[in-house]
């Protein structure tokens, strides 16, 4: 059977989600200040305003969309609004009794602290790529001490929660690396520790990090969930990832089918960089790509943003008892992970045909060549 050419179809999505985008404008603020869907309240929910905005801001950079001096100064200067003196970007409305990821509540607000700051930077370097961040709260991990005593409370029964916290902290010890802020041995001496850790808890058997994996199949799929974070570290200082042909030949095993945006886009990200690493099955790569990303068009809305699942309550992470909104609307998460796939997944099957602005930072939307 024929194979089409999907650059037409991406394309057209591409205008679509860039109106769909503009459609998500909060009135009277700064161009790009946005709702994270149709049906945000802002009145009610005007902390859901941040996320709404870093993910369309970072969305609509993806896809080549375009600022003036002045709206990029405005929405720089709202973002900002956000940021505490110590860095730490915050979601106005979060309170301690709405929030939860481990039972230790600092560890609950560091999470969601790394977490949101990570992604408000990735935003700010969309707009200003040299404008160096604030990192004061990440220099604790600078002290080996107590990097070493926050990586021995990383609980490998949750390894995705663990491969954002991994991630995020390693995307602030590269940006100190970059701007400056700490001395170079400093920072590298840090990451060493980093790397270590990963080293002593790597499962050979695919190339993962997590517990249960070669029993449980859940297990198996939040394992590569984690790793796809923690791979990003090997990828910004260019170390050979060990057992990464393992990584992908489970990768390749998996459905072509839609999954929620997060799993979609791990894979996409894991086979995307592997292509570029690794002589290992690159003819299925690209072939199982091609399914994905044609899966990937057609799960499109038809209001031109995307869905993250259709069943079930999508919340802010950690947010566990603030907003909610059903599964299956449009919305600036979604639509910024499902293009990073798109977009991914075009780039290795049609190199240089157009150009996608990846982020620089590690992190979800980190793409190896865009850094180089």
């Amino acid at each position: 059977m024929h194979d089409p050419d999907l650059r037409p179809r991406i394309e057209a999505a591409r205008r679509r989600t860039l109106g769909w985008l503009d459609s998500m404008q909060a009135p009277g603020l700064p161009r790009g200040v946005s709702r994270i869907s149709a049906v945000h309240d802002v009145a009610r929910w005007p902390g859901v305003l941040l996320p709404g905005t870093y993910n369309a801001t970072m969305c609509r950079h993806l896809l080549g969309g375009v600022w003036d001096g002045g709206e990029r100064r405005a929405l720089l200067g709202w973002l900002h609004a956000h940021r505490r003196a110590d860095g730490v970007f915050r979601i106005p409305g979060m309170q301690d009794a709405d929030v939860f990821k481990k039972p230790d509540a600092a560890e609950t607000w560091r999470y969601i602290d790394f977490h949101v700051t990570n992604y408000a930077l990735g935003a700010v370097e969309a707009l200003d790529p040299d404008l160096p961040p604030v990192l004061d709260f990440a220099r604790p991990f600078l002290a080996p001490i107590a990097l070493k005593a926050w990586l021995a409370e990383r609980d490998l029964r949750d390894p995705w929660q663990e491969g954002n916290n991994i991630v995020n902290l390693g995307s602030f010890l590269l940006l100190m690396r970059r701007f400056g802020g700490a001395r170079l041995e400093e920072v590298d001496a840090a990451l060493g520790l980093l790397f270590d850790w990963h080293d002593r808890l790597q499962e050979p058997a695919t190339g993962f990090w997590g517990v249960g994996q070669s029993c449980d199949s859940r297990a198996a799929l939040h394992a590569m969930a984690g790793a796809v974070h923690n791979f990003h570290l090997y990828y910004a200082t260019g170390r050979p990832i060990p057992y990464h042909d393992r990584a992908v030949d489970y990768a390749l095993s998996r459905p072509t089918g839609i999954d929620s945006a997060c799993i979609d886009v791990d894979l996409v990200d894991l086979l995307v960089h592997a292509h570029v690493l690794l002589d290992h099955r690159r003819a299925d790569i690209r072939g199982w790509l091609r399914r994905k990303l044609a899966a990937l068009l057609e799960f499109q809305s038809p209001d031109g943003g995307f869905a993250d699942e259709h069943e079930g309550v999508r919340r802010q992470d950690g947010w566990v008892r603030g907003y909610t909104e059903p599964q299956g609307l449009s919305n600036t998460f979604a639509a910024w992970f499902r293009w990073i796939a798109i977009a991914m997944a075009a780039d290795l099957l049609w190199p240089g045909w157009r150009p996608w602005h990846f982020r620089r930072m590690i992190g979800i939307g980190y793409r190896l060549d865009a850094a180089a």
